[in-house]
């Protein structure tokens, strides 16, 4: 046997990336909503999923909603213009989110006169409000935050119309995403009626629809430099909707993130305020061990960096 397998192709992949995640609560002004495990049985605002793992591949059907969409839940939650939601990640072992490099992007489309409980998402029509990335000063991804454990922070549009709508929040896993079909997509969405006496409200050339809105060789989709020490990191999907102040008038720049109404990226007192502008990602050096890894072992944060050190090592002693 080669050695056990070179670790038993490390550890299983790293015990498939700790089973990866989902979203497992949702916070809007404090309130909170809890989430379902896959196939959870219990009353939510967090439409359902059926595994943990990730969508892979741009056209993807279930790149709508996650795995197994539609799905409708059976809440609704409650929200105002200006509202400040966070996503809370979690692993499929129950842990901290498993990866620290991708964007976190959210949107939202309008379920019309009906509830969302009774809407088919696959039919929706989906607009940004907000897009997080690369960190100010090259200090690496704001989803690194989520990964050691703090929410993904959106506050909604101040002049959003009210209505019924469907959120979908979405981290993508880039560690995989040098060569096409690498990328990992992670959407989740949620059902809101939306209250307030607002205006704002999108325009058809916002609109996109999921699957259709990537593809697998789009700028920030495929990312061969995505490990280089300073590149550029391009949104994928539309601009963030023109309605919403602060937004981009143009798709597909190089940008670290673009909030809805003054956004800001963790509730922790050392939160960032999000700027437009180019970013550039500083690769701090790591070192690597020739000791075996075992899944227990490897901690949620440092997760891209620990499979990336296994893979070169599973590949020397081949």
């Amino acid at each position: 046997m080669k050695y056990a397998s070179s670790i038993l192709f490390p550890v299983a992949f790293a015990a498939s990336a700790l089973a990866h995640g989902l979203v497992t609560q949702i916070t809007v002004d404090g309130k909170v909503y809890k989430g379902n495990v896959p196939n959870g049985k219990e009353p939510s605002i967090i439409r359902l999923v059926d595994t943990t793992s990730p969508v892979k591949g741009a056209s993807n059907s279930d790149m709508n909603c996650g795995a197994g969409s539609p799905q409708p839940a059976a809440d609704i939650g409650n929200a105002m213009p200006g509202s400040k939601l966070g996503f809370f990640w979690g692993s499929g072992f129950g842990g901290n989110w498993p990866h620290n490099t991708g964007p976190i992007m959210t949107y939202m489309a309008s379920c019309g006169s009906t509830t969302c409980d009774k809407f088919d998402s696959t039919q929706a029509k989906w607009f940004k409000i907000d897009q997080q990335g690369q960190k100010d000063g090259g200090s690496g991804w704001f989803q690194a935050d989520v990964a050691a454990g703090q929410p993904a922070n959106v506050t909604l549009p101040s002049n959003l119309a009210p209505g019924n709508y469907l959120i979908r929040h979405e981290l993508i896993g880039l560690q995989g995403a040098v060569s096409a079909g690498g990328a990992e997509f992670y959407p989740s969405c949620s059902q809101f009626t939306i209250g307030g006496s607002q205006t704002g409200a999108p325009t058809d050339k916002d609109l996109v629809s999921f699957p259709g809105a990537y593809s697998d060789n789009d700028p920030g989709i495929l990312v061969p430099d995505v490990f280089n020490p300073g590149f550029d990191y391009v949104f994928p999907g539309p601009p963030v909707a023109s309605f919403i102040s602060g937004s981009s008038s143009s798709g597909g720049s190089p940008t670290n993130s673009t909030p809805a109404s003054g956004t800001t990226t963790s509730s922790a007192p050392t939160a960032t305020t999000k700027k437009s502008g180019t970013c550039k990602l500083v690769r701090k050096p790591s070192s690597s061990s020739s000791s075996a890894v075992t899944a227990p072992s490897i901690r949620s944060r440092h997760l891209s960096r620990v499979m990336r050190g296994l893979i070169a090592n599973h590949a020397r002693r081949s």
